[in-house]
Order: C-alpha cells, then sequence, then structure tokens
C-alpha cells in the first residue's frame, strides 16, 4: 500500500527480494520506499510484509522542530498500517520487534532495506477483503 500523499507518484507492488532505499518523491512531501535505482517509482507494501535493513535505522523525533534523530537498533520490521479511519492522515508505518511503530514518512532518506517476504495469503473472508481492498489501490 502506498500512503494516500503518494497517489500522484508511479508505484508498484513490492516483490520478495526487492533491494529499497528511503525517498523523498518529487511532487509530495512523503517519504517512502523506492527500489534502487528506480528512485521516481514508489514500491508499495502490503501489511504484512517484513523488511530488513542494512543498518539500525534512522528516523525524525516525532516532533520535527528538535531537529534530532532517533536511531532503532532493530533491523527487521513489518510493514502496517495505522490511522485507517482518517482518510488525510499519514497511515504507511513500520512495527519493530519491540513494539514500536514509526511512520514511514518519518524514516530519514537513503537508507538501505530489503523485502524478506510478502504476507502470507488470506485465510478467512475478512482477510481476503482487507487484501483485495489493498490490492485496489495499488493498480
Amino acid at each position: 500500500m502506498c500512503d494516500y500523499s503518494l497517489h500522484l507518484v508511479a508505484s508498484r507492488p513490492a516483490k520478495v527480494g526487492d533491494k529499497l532505499v528511503t525517498t523523498k518523491f518529487n511532487n509530495s512531501l512523503t517519504r517512502g520506499f523506492a527500489a534502487v535505482g528506480e528512485p521516481h517509482v514508489a514500491v508499495c507494501l502490503l501489511p504484512g510484509t517484513e523488511v530488513a535493513f542494512e543498518k539500525e535505522v534512522e528516523c525524525e523525533h516525532f516532533f520535527r522542530v528538535f531537529r534530532s534523530r532517533k536511531l532503532i537498533v532493530d533491523k527487521v520490521a513489518r510493514f502496517r498500517q495505522i490511522k485507517t479511519e482518517d482518510p488525510n492522515a499519514h497511515h504507511d508505518a513500520l512495527e519493530f520487534p519491540d513494539g514500536q511503530i514509526v511512520l514511514l514518512t518519518r524514516l530519514c532518506e537513503g537508507q538501505h532495506a530489503a523485502v524478506l517476504q510478502l504476507p502470507a495469503q488470506p485465510k478467512t473472508p475478512a482477510e481476503t477483503d482487507a487484501q483485495t481492498l489493498v490490492s485496489h489501490h495499488l493498480g
């Protein structure tokens, strides 16, 4: 899934093994993932997709006025969406093993990650509906 503010940016769904880099896209204030070598194409992740970063993850402090950066020691995270009931909020986030959740738009630019695995196939009608809804947004 790509955040609402990336709808004007070319995009494609993530694939296992994709090499990603955190990017600020033209025509958008939002940061997200692009494939290495495709800087103008947003790579959209489905909820449940696991990514592994090369190094500790660097993100902006929640209150940007401090201009400080925060390091997250965990290098593996699972993509999820938050605040989905608010159409004007950023939804794309990473959840780390310690439970910490970070919006993709808060990730500092230029960090490299790889797609480890995509979410499992849906097992219930509700999971099927959720993935179908997400895939309509990707197309």
